[in-house]
C-alpha cells in the first residue's frame, strides 16, 4: 500500500511550477522525446521531463544528430534542456543560441554524469573539483540565460577522498543557480551500492537559498515520499527507476496526490507500451527500423520479472520492424500479471569503479590551467 504523501510546498523552478514536484532525470539515449511523451502520458502532464544531455560544443556547431535531440513535442511544456560542458565560453554561445532561438524554457548543467569517456576530460561530475572552473561556467551561464532559469545536477564528489557537494552548491546559489539536484553517489560509486540520502539532507541545510531536489534510489512511488520526508529535500529526480516503467510517473502523482493508487500492468498492457514506444522512435527518427533498432536497448528492462524465455528474449532483441517486433509480442503469455521481482532496481548496478580524470585533476582543486576548449564532447547523446 503506498503511503499518501503530506501537504508540501510547490517547487518552483524559476517562474515554472512543478507539481508534483517529480523530475525525469536525463539519461543518455534514453530521455528523448519519444520516452518523455511516454512518462508525460502516464503523469497526465504534471512533472518536468528533461532532455538527454546536449553537448555545448555540438549544440553551437549544429550538429545534425544534437539538433535532433533538442527537438520538444509541442505538447512539451515546459521545454527542459541539459547541457554538457567544460568551456564557460562555449557553455555561454550554447546558453545564448537556446535563449535567441527560443529553443527551450529551463537550462539544466551537468556536473553528475560519471561515465569515463566524460570525466577524463574534466567534465560532468569530474568538474565541480575545479572550484573556480565551476564558478566561472554558472556565472557565464546565468549571465546569458537571461530569464531562463538555470539549474544544476550533481555527485557528492568524485570519490570519498574529494567530496565536492557542499562547495559546489554554495558556489551554485552565490553565482544564480534557480534549484540543485543532487544524486547521493560519488563517480567513483557510478551507479553501485546504495545513494547516501543524507548527503541531500546535509545539502538541503547548506543552501536554504534555492530549492534542492534528491536524485538516486527512488524505484517507486513510496520511496519518493521517503526520500522528501527524510532528507527535507523540495522535489525528487527520477533516473533508473522508470527504465521499462514510463507508468512509474503515474504511480508518483497519485502518490503525490494522496490517491495511493499504483499500476501493476499485465504482460498484455506491458507489450502494448512497448510497441507505441517503438512506434514514437521510428516517427521522431523518421525511420520505422531504425527506430525498432534503437527499441532494443529497452527490452529488457521492459520484460523484467515476466516469465519470458532466453530465446524470445533474444528474438525480441533484435527485431527490425514495427511487424515483426508486433508478432513476437503476440507469441508471448500475455494475461502474466505483473511480477512482484519486476519492483526495485534496475538498470546500471555497477560501483567501486576507478574514476577516468585528466592528468593531474586531483593535485589542486584551485588550479585549472589543464582545462581547454580542446575538452569539449562533438556529440550529444548515448
Amino acid at each position: 500500500m503506498t503511503t499518501l504523501a503530506p501537504a508540501l510546498p510547490l517547487l518552483r523552478i524559476g517562474p515554472h511550477t512543478v507539481q508534483p514536484p517529480v523530475v525525469l532525470a536525463p539519461m543518455a539515449g534514453i530521455t528523448n522525446a519519444p520516452f518523455r511523451t511516454l512518462c508525460r502520458e502516464f503523469s497526465g502532464g504534471k512533472g518536468l521531463f528533461v532532455s538527454e544531455m546536449i553537448t555545448t560544443r555540438a549544440l553551437v556547431e549544429r550538429n545534425e544528430k544534437t539538433m535532433q535531440l533538442i527537438h520538444f513535442d509541442a505538447s512539451e511544456t515546459p521545454r527542459s534542456i541539459q547541457l554538457y560542458g567544460v568551456d564557460p565560453v562555449t557553455v555561454g554561445k550554447a546558453v545564448r543560441m537556446i535563449v535567441d532561438e527560443d529553443l527551450a524554457d529551463h537550462i539544466d548543467l551537468n556536473f553528475g554524469c560519471p561515465v569515463p569517456k566524460v570525466t577524463r576530460k574534466g567534465g560532468g561530475s569530474a568538474l565541480p573539483y575545479k572550484r573556480p572552473l565551476l564558478r566561472a561556467i554558472l556565472r557565464e551561464a546565468v549571465a546569458q540565460a537571461g530569464e531562463l532559469p538555470v539549474t544544476i545536477k550533481m555527485r557528492k564528489g568524485i570519490d570519498d577522498d574529494h567530496i565536492t557537494f557542499l562547495d559546489a552548491g554554495r558556489i551554485a546559489v552565490e553565482e544564480g543557480i534557480t534549484a540543485v539536484a543532487l544524486h547521493g553517489r560519488t563517480t567513483a560509486q557510478h551507479y553501485g551500492g546504495t545513494a547516501d540520502w543524507d548527503a541531500i539532507a546535509r545539502l538541503k541545510e547548506h543552501v536554504p537559498e534555492i530549492p534542492v531536489l534528491g536524485n538516486g534510489d527512488i524505484w517507486c512511488a513510496d520511496d519518493a515520499l521517503r526520500m522528501m520526508r527524510e532528507t527535507g529535500c523540495d522535489g525528487v529526480v527520477v533516473g533508473r527507476g522508470c527504465l521499462g516503467r514510463p507508468w512509474l510517473f503515474g504511480d508518483l502523482v497519485s502518490a503525490f496526490e494522496g490517491t495511493g493508487t499504483r499500476q501493476a500492468p499485465t504482460l498484455r498492457v506491458v507489450a502494448d507500451v512497448m510497441l507505441r514506444h517503438a512506434t514514437l522512435l521510428g516517427e521522431w527518427i523518421g525511420d520505422e527500423s531504425r527506430g525498432v533498432i534503437d527499441f532494443r536497448k529497452h527490452v529488457a528492462w521492459y520484460l523484467k520479472g515476466f516469465a519470458v524465455g532466453s530465446d524470445m528474449r533474444r528474438k525480441l532483441a533484435v527485431t527490425s520492424s514495427l511487424e515483426e517486433l508486433g508478432g513476437q509480442l503476440q507469441e508471448l503469455d500475455l494475461d502474466q500479471p505483473w511480477p512482484e521481482s519486476a519492483d526495485g532496481p534496475r538498470g546500471r548496478t555497477s560501483g567501486n569503479n576507478r574514476v577516468a580524470l585528466p592528468d593531474g585533476w586531483l593535485k589542486d582543486p584551485y588550479d585549472c590551467a589543464g582545462v581547454s576548449a580542446d575538452a569539449e564532447l562533438d556529440t550529444s547523446g548515448g
